[in-house]
C-alpha cells in the first residue's frame, strides 16, 4: 500500500460504525489492516449475492481472515497475529475482550509495544459503561445535541457524524497515532481509552470557551453559529433547493450586502441580535426571488462565504469537488476519496471492501502461522 503509513501492522477486531471508520482512515494512508472477522452462520448467503459487501464503504481496503473465536486454539491464534502487529482496534463493551481471552494484560503480555486502542460510547469506565447506546445518546449527555436546531423544535438529529465519525473514530485515530509516536520513545504500548462522549464534549471546546465568556447562550437557535444570526444560516432558493450563507466577518458581511443590495441602514446593525429575527425574515424573502443556481451565479466563489446545499448525488458533480478528487469510484461504488492529502506520500486508491474470510488463509500464511495450525483451524470450523 502506498501512504505515510506503509508498513505499520493492525489488526481490528470488526464491529460497527466508529473502529471501522478509524481501521479504514488507517488502511487508506497505508497500514496493512487485518480485519477479525465473525464466520458467516452455515447456510447464510453471502453479502455479495445481494452486492453488499462493496457498498460496505467503511471497510474498504483491507483483507478479512474470518474466525469462530469459540473454538479451540482460534483465540490463541488470534493472539499470535497480534503478537505481530503494531496496533490493535476493538469496539466492543468493557470486558468483552478479556472475556475472549484477548484483554489488553494478555495482549500486551505477548507484545509489549502494542498500540491498544478501544473505542466505546460511554468509555471504559463510568456508571454508563456497561450500558447500551448510540451516536444520538452519547451527543445528548455532551451537551452537543442540545445546541443543535430550531429555538422552537426538539433538537435536531445530526445523523451519526458527530459521536460516531468526528468524537469517535477520528478520535481514536489521533489517539493510536498520538501511543504510536510515544511508543517510538519508550519501546513500551499501551490502551487508548477513546470514548465517544469525551470526544463529542473535546469537539465543543470553543463553544464552552464562548459560553465561559458570556458569548453563548444555553437557548438553542440564539447564537452566533446555530441559525440565529441572519448571515448565518440556510435559506430556500425560488427553486425550493437552498443556500448556505456564512458572512460573519464585517468585510464579508459587506461584500454579501453589495452583491445582493442589501443597502438598507438596518442591516448596518449586523451583530445586534435583537435585529435578527427581523433582517432574517427580509433576506429569506430576498433569497426566494432567484433559484439556487441563480444565487450561485452571482455569490459562489467570491468572499461572500456562499454556497448551494448539495445532495449526496449533487455533491460528488461539484466542479470544485471534482478538481480536487474529493470523491473516487470502488467496484462501481461512489465514496469520499483518502484524506488528508500527502505531498510526499499520498495514499493509493483503497481496494474494494471484501467478503468476511476472503483471505482467512492467506493472512494466516502471511502473518506466520504454521501451515499445520492452519489446516488443524479448517477442521475443526474455526476458519
Amino acid at each position: 500500500m502506498a501512504g505515510p503509513l506503509a508498513g505499520l501492522k493492525v489488526v481490528e477486531m470488526v464491529g460497527l460504525g466508529p473502529a471501522p471508520f478509524c481501521a479504514m482512515m488507517l488502511a487508506d494512508q497505508g497500514a496493512e489492516v487485518i480485519r477479525v472477522d465473525r464466520p458467516r452462520a452455515p447456510g447464510a448467503p453471502a453479502a455479495t449475492s445481494a452486492g453488499k459487501a462493496r457498498c460496505d464503504v467503511t471497510a474498504r481496503g483491507r483483507r478479512s481472515l474470518a474466525i469462530d473465536l469459540r473454538k479451540p486454539g482460534a483465540a490463541q491464534t488470534v493472539l499470535d497475529l497480534i503478537a505481530r502487529a503494531d496496533v490493535l482496534i476493538e469496539g466492543f463493551r468493557p470486558g468483552v475482550m478479556e472475556r475472549l481471552g484477548l484483554g489488553p494484560d494478555a495482549c500486551l503480555a505477548r507484545n509489549p509495544a502494542l498500540v491498544y486502542g478501544r473505542m466505546t460510547g460511554w468509555g471504559q469506565h463510568g456508571p454508563l459503561a456497561q450500558a447500551a447506546g448510540h451516536d444520538i445518546n452519547y451527543i445528548a449527555i455532551a451537551g452537543a445535541l442540545h445546541a443543535i436546531g430550531r429555538p422552537d423544535r426538539p433538537p435536531a438529529v445530526p445523523l451519526n457524524y458527530i459521536g460516531d465519525f468526528g468524537g469517535g473514530g477520528m478520535l481514536l485515530a489521533f489517539g493510536v497515532m498520538c501511543a504510536l509516536a510515544e511508543a517510538r520513545q519508550s519501546g513500551k504500548g499501551q490502551v487508548v481509552d477513546a470514548a465517544m462522549t469525551d470526544g463529542t464534549a473535546l469537539l465543543g471546546a470553543m463553544m464552552y470557551g464562548f459560553k465561559a465568556g458570556g458569548r453563548w447562550s444555553n437557548q438553542r437557535g440564539d447564537n452566533l453559529l446555530d441559525g440565529a444570526a441572519h448571515f448565518y444560516d440556510t435559506y430556500t432558493c425560488a427553486d425550493g433547493k437552498y443556500v448556505a450563507v456564512g458572512a460573519i466577518e464585517p468585510q464579508f458581511y459587506a461584500l454579501l450586502r453589495e452583491r445582493c443590495g442589501l443597502d438598507d441602514p438596518a442591516f448596518d446593525a449586523q451583530l445586534d441580535k435583537r435585529q435578527w429575527p427581523a433582517l432574517k425574515a427580509r433576506m429569506a424573502q430576498m433569497f426566494l426571488t432567484r433559484t439556487r443556481d441563480e444565487w450561485c451565479e452571482l455569490l459562489e466563489g467570491s468572499d461572500a462565504c456562499f454556497a448551494p446545499v448539495l445532495d449526496w448525488d449533487e455533491a460528488t458533480r461539484h466542479p470544485h469537488n471534482r478538481a480536487r478528487e474529493t470523491f473516487l469510484e470502488i467496484d462501481g461504488v461512489v465514496q469520499p476519496a483518502p484524506a488528508p492529502r500527502f505531498s510526499r506520500t499520498p495514499a493509493g486508491v483503497p481496494s474494494a471492501p471484501v467478503e468476511p474470510g476472503a483471505d482467512s488463509g492467506a493472512i494466516l500464511r502471511d502473518w506466520g502461522v504454521d501451515a499445520q495450525a492452519i489446516a488443524v483451524l479448517r477442521a475443526d470450523g474455526a476458519i
